[in-house]
């Protein structure tokens, strides 16, 4: 069983950062691609961001160029940094892990932007 926990989310003012930090139980490199989703109340859940084993990534035209995606190899842990954040950022952020082709989510850790 693969667990994954997030951490990092809180309330920021519009314009500044956080670091969201998904922490897997399992070794990176057994992990296909790591991706970053959110879902804000009443839409529905929207891909962020994501970063295969072989460290390419992507990331949804809405956080082009304020957000990066990252992992830490030594910790088994895949980052999320998030600058100039905006209100429409607000959100519950999940990490989910591909494994062998089986998806395990995180519990999300939620994201305040305020304007």
């Amino acid at each position: 069983q693969v667990q994954l926990v997030e951490s990092g989310g809180g309330l920021v003012q519009a314009g500044g950062s956080l670091r969201l930090s998904c922490a897997t139980s399992v070794s990176i490199f057994s992990i296909t691609v790591m991706t970053w989703y959110r879902q804000a109340p009443g839409k529905q859940r929207e891909l962020v961001a994501y970063i295969t084993g072989g460290g390419n990534t992507y990331y949804a035209d809405s956080v082009k160029g304020r957000f990066s995606v990252s992992k830490d190899i030594a910790k088994n842990t895949v980052y999320l940094q998030m600058n100039s954040l905006k209100p429409e950022d607000t959100a519950v952020y999940y990490c989910n892990a591909n494994l062998y082709g089986v998806n395990h989510k995180g519990q999300g850790t939620e994201v305040t932007v305020s304007s």
